[in-house]
């Protein structure tokens, strides 16, 4: 799991977007005891980042694009937008 969904799930909680019923500290324990591993931002990600096509404006969700094309990834998501980048995805 992207180190950038979890911040983007963190903001939306604080703006009251987003609420997970047991709480954000146990969402993450969620993600930790499923065997889930972060997948931190490096510098490849952000040169990837700077070459993506200008399709999508949300810049969280262009450095998932440049995650999932850098690591060959596949990215679940609905966005009819990320989906015109040469990404996987799936949902």
């Amino acid at each position: 799991m992207s180190i950038a969904s979890i911040w983007e799930i963190a903001i939306k909680s604080s703006l009251g977007k987003f609420s997970f019923a047991l709480g954000l500290d146990e969402f993450y324990n969620l993600i930790d005891a499923n065997g889930f591993e972060i997948l931190q931002i490096s510098m490849i990600h952000a040169l990837h980042l700077s070459e993506l096509e200008f399709i999508h404006r949300d810049p969280l969700d262009r450095l998932l694009i440049a995650q999932s094309i850098s690591d060959n990834l596949i990215l679940i998501t609905k966005d009819q937008h990320i989906q015109r980048y040469s990404v996987k995805t799936i949902w």
